[in-house]
């Protein structure tokens, strides 16, 4: 881990792309400035491992459940199929 001081004003250069500045510094924290390209996704700890922690859950829920969800899409296939079959004519028979 890279450890710098800086003052209120200063930056700090990642790159060619990124600059940090030190807007204010409070009794509570440091206030910073981040200019990055919009493809570079920047975001507060908490806020990062919240969504670390949503897409780990969404990804467990799709790996647990693959099959339920080829089930249900089976049956709603079928259920449309049918209907159709029946709207065009035809009987439960043929």
């Amino acid at each position: 881990m890279l450890i710098l001081t800086r003052k209120a004003g200063e930056q700090i250069r990642i790159g060619d792309d990124i600059t940090i500045q030190v807007l204010d510094l409070g009794k509570g924290g440091v206030k910073l400035g981040i200019r990055a390209p919009k493809n570079i996704a920047i975001h507060r700890e908490e806020v990062f491992e919240r969504v670390r922690q949503c897409n780990l859950a969404a990804m467990e829920d799709v790996r647990i459940r693959p099959m339920d969800a080829a089930l249900r899409l089976w049956k709603e296939r079928m259920k449309k199929a049918e209907n159709n079959h029946l709207e065009s004519g035809g009987s439960d028979a043929d």
